[in-house]
């Protein structure tokens, strides 16, 4: 069985991490055939097109695919999808992402491949944009529903909200949550030397946030509250992991704040550095306003750190009020700063939230269980026995 995968772009993100691990995994299984399509990876988002290297076949650059709205290349993209599918003759494309997810779901189409598969990794409508784009994006999946055997959620948030939408039918919606590899979460310590080289103490609690510096992912929500909560807790430190196009900005807050002794920026990490920076903080926040089920959760649960998160898309259904962590609604700043001080003067907490949260975590996420449930919906969507 032939299978393509297709995403718009390879950046250094949950559902591209995603995408590639189901991506190897699944070429690891009897009598399939599997490789990858994407778009040209730019920007300060950093690019995971390295982890394929090894696989010179696997990877195919469409440099027309791009994430901005651009009529006259998306059109050059969907013809270069189309026949890419007419040559290669896959039984099932299964695409990615906003962008490759229409473009790639109709050329399948036009293409005439039986089976078209689309993983919803978060929503592309909702309250975090106006009223004109999310009309926009709502009759843009409909349309490409028509042509869509099934969707793949990595969160039950992902099927309500399709489903209210309009776009679908129940029974076309499969939750396979967005698994990862665990060992190195599970593995992971508070290495003092780490702490040290990024100029935290020993003494130090430290809140991690794990997100793309940019709009949507909460980090101005986190800094506006982290004056008053130094002061309440003079030993919390901030450290913000990743980059994006709002660093500046942000450090600028940071340095209007005078904070420039308590926040620390690690920059862009390539995701084997993320469990050891997971490792030396004593929990995670995670405040974005655009999410499917956020893939920090998860990893800092494996690693026995509680999270704070707020109420959106698939959160809840990992961050668990009071056994894994504490949910707030969206811009409750009050609440969020009652909760990381009170987490951050009880260690005893901080423990049995997070191993509560381990133990979660090592039941659902682990990547081979994510590729054996794809695997195993291939064959039941082609017919094949199991």
């Amino acid at each position: 069985m032939r299978v393509t995968h297709v995403i718009t772009r390879l950046i250094v993100g949950g559902a591209q991490e995603n995408t590639i691990a189901s991506v190897l995994g699944l070429r690891e299984k009897p009598g399939l055939e599997v490789d990858l399509v994407a778009g040209p990876t730019l920007g300060r988002e950093g690019s995971l097109e390295s982890l394929l290297a090894g696989y010179p076949p696997l990877l195919t650059i469409v440099p027309e695919l791009v994430r901005p709205l651009h009529p006259w290349k998306d059109g050059l993209a969907w013809r270069r999808l189309t026949e890419l599918f007419r040559v290669r003759r896959p039984e099932i494309v299964h695409t990615h992402s906003g962008k490759a997810g229409i473009l790639g779901r109709l050329a399948a189409a036009r293409a005439g491949v039986p089976i078209i598969l689309h993983t919803i990794h978060g929503p592309s409508f909702g309250s975090f944009q106006g009223p004109f784009a999310n009309a926009l994006f709502r009759a843009a999946e409909r349309y490409a529903a028509r042509a869509t055997t099934h969707f793949v959620v990595v969160a039950e948030a992902m099927k309500r909200q399709y489903l209210a939408a309009g776009i679908g039918r129940s029974d076309q919606f499969t939750n396979i949550v967005s698994g990862f590899p665990l060992e190195p979460f599970l593995s992971s310590t508070n290495d003092l030397q780490l702490r040290a080289r990024l100029g935290l103490l020993p003494e130090d609690i430290v809140i991690g946030k794990i997100a793309r510096l940019f709009k949507l992912k909460g980090h101005d929500d986190l800094l506006a509250i982290a004056p008053k909560l130094i002061r309440s807790c003079p030993r919390i430190k901030f450290l913000l992991v990743g980059d994006g196009p709002w660093r500046g900005r942000f450090e600028r807050q940071v340095q209007a704040l005078g904070l420039q002794q308590h926040v620390v920026f690690s920059g862009l990490v390539a995701p084997t550095a993320v469990p050891p920076l997971v490792g030396i903080m004593d929990m995670l926040v995670h405040l974005s306003l655009r999410e499917g089920l956020p893939r920090a959760l998860p990893q800092a649960l494996a690693a026995a750190r509680p999270v704070v998160a707020y109420d959106l898309d698939g959160a809840r259904e990992v961050c668990l009020e009071n056994e894994t962590g504490f949910l707030l609604q969206p811009g409750d700043l009050g609440g969020l700063h009652e909760r990381l001080l009170r987490l951050a003067q009880d260690a005893a907490l901080r423990k049995r939230l997070g191993q509560c949260g381990r133990q979660f975590v090592q039941q659902r996420f682990g990547v081979q269980r994510m590729v054996d449930d794809l695997h195993q919906l291939y064959l039941r969507l082609k017919g094949s026995p199991a």
